[in-house]
C-alpha cells in the first residue's frame, strides 16, 4: 500500500498571503505519520506564490492554482489544487449529493442541512428551493434534458421536480426504506432506484408506476450504476415478455453496491444474475469505466477495478487510505474517487 500525502482542506485560502501556513501529513500504513507544513514567502514577479516546506518535504513546481509536494522518505509526492471556484453560501451542512446539468448551466444539491437546491453553476446563485421530501434527502440527478431533477429520500419517496418552478411532477411510492441511489435510462422514460429495503426498483415515469423489482438482495444497496453490456456478456432471458413500458433497458447491465460487502450485476431486461464479487467491506458505490471495466468503492477504503466478463479476482485494487470510499466518477482516461477524510 502506498503512502499518502496530504495537505488541509482549506490550503489556498491559508497560503493566499504571505507568511500563510498549511499543514501537511504523509503516512505510510504500519509507520507513524510524518508531520510538517508549507509557507507563502511572497509572490514572485509573475505573481507565482513563493512556497517552501519544512524538513522531510519538497516543493516542486508552483502555479497559482497548484503546488506539488513530495516527501523524500516514503518517495510519494502529490499534485494539490486548488478551487476554480468556491460557493459558500448554498448551503449551511454538508452537502450529500450534487449534480450537473447537461448543459453546465445549473446545479442541484442535497445537504445535510435538509435543503434540496437549484442554483446557477457559473455564480452559486441560487435558483429554485426543492420542498416535498420528509426528513433527509439522499440523492438528487438531472436528467439528460437538464430541465428536470430526480430525487430519492429516507422517506422511501422517489421524485420528478421540474427545474423551471421547482413543482414535484411526479412521485413515485413502492420502497419500504430509505432511497440511496437513482439512475436514469436513456432519455428518461424510464428510471431506476434502489434503497436500504434491499431491492432496486425500475419506474415508468410516464404512468408514476414500477415496472417491476430488478433485484431484491436482502441488504440495503447503496449504490447503484447503469451501463450497456459488452456483447460478449450473457445477460439471461426474461422469464415473462417486458412490458411495453420498458425503454431502452435491452442490453444494459446494472450495478449494485451492497451493504452486505457484495457487488452485484444484473441484467436490466432479464433481472437475471450476472455475476456477483465479495469485496473486503460494504460497497458503497459503483460506476463503469466502459462496457468492460467497472470500478467500486468500500467502506474501508478499497477500490475494486474488474472486468465484467471475469469478476473472479480484480484487475487491481487500490488502496490509499482506510477512509470510506463515498463516490467515483469516470474522468478521462482515469476516475476520480472521494473518500470520508
Amino acid at each position: 500500500m502506498a503512502a499518502t500525502l496530504r495537505i488541509q482542506s482549506d490550503w489556498s485560502r491559508a497560503l493566499s498571503r504571505d507568511e500563510g501556513e498549511a499543514w501537511l501529513s504523509c503516512r505510510s500504513p504500519g509507520k507513524a505519520t510524518l508531520y510538517g507544513s508549507v509557507t507563502r514567502r511572497g509572490l514572485s514577479s509573475d505573481g507565482v506564490p513563493d512556497i517552501v516546506a519544512s524538513e522531510g518535504f519538497v516543493v516542486g513546481e508552483v502555479t497559482k492554482k497548484s503546488i506539488l509536494i513530495s516527501c523524500p522518505h516514503e518517495n510519494v509526492s502529490t499534485k494539490f489544487l486548488a478551487p476554480y471556484t468556491s460557493f459558500c453560501r448554498i448551503h449551511q451542512k454538508s452537502i450529500t449529493c450534487l449534480d450537473i446539468s447537461s448543459g453546465g448551466g445549473l446545479g442541484v444539491s442535497t445537504s445535510t442541512d435538509g435543503t434540496m437546491k437549484i442554483w446557477q453553476a457559473a455564480n452559486g446563485e441560487i435558483r429554485r428551493l426543492l420542498e416535498g421530501h420528509v426528513y433527509d434527502v439522499n440523492c438528487c440527478r438531472f436528467f439528460p434534458s437538464g430541465l428536470v431533477v430526480l430525487s430519492g429520500g429516507m422517506d422511501a419517496q422517489l421524485k420528478i421536480w421540474s427545474a423551471e418552478d421547482a413543482s414535484c411532477v411526479v412521485t413515485f411510492k413502492g420502497h419500504k426504506g430509505g432511497i440511496l441511489d437513482t439512475a436514469i435510462v436513456d432519455r428518461g422514460r424510464n428510471v431506476l432506484s434502489c434503497s436500504r429495503d434491499g431491492t432496486a426498483r425500475l419506474w415508468d415515469c410516464g404512468q408514476s408506476s414500477c415496472l417491476g423489482t430488478i433485484a431484491d438482495c436482502g441488504s440495503p444497496v447503496n449504490g447503484i450504476a447503469l451501463g450497456a453490456a459488452d456483447s460478449s456478456l450473457n445477460l439471461g432471458s426474461p422469464e415473462n415478455p417486458p412490458s411495453e413500458r420498458e425503454v431502452g433497458t435491452e442490453g444494459k447491465i446494472l450495478l449494485l453496491a451492497r451493504e452486505d460487502k457484495k457487488l452485484q450485476g444484473v441484467g436490466l431486461q432479464s433481472r437475471q444474475p450476472v455475476f456477483l464479487f465479495i469485496g473486503s467491506d460494504a460497497f458503497n458505490c459503483c460506476t463503469f469505466l466502459s462496457s468492460t471495466y467497472i470500478l467500486a468503492g468500500t467502506q474501508d477504503g478499497n477500490i475494486y477495478q474488474l472486468d465484467v466478463r471475469n469478476t473472479t479476482a480484480p484487475i487491481q485494487v487500490i488502496h490509499r487510505s482506510g477512509a470510506p470510499v463515498l463516490s467515483l466518477l469516470p474522468y478521462r482516461d482515469g476516475f476520480i474517487a472521494s473518500q470520508g477524510n
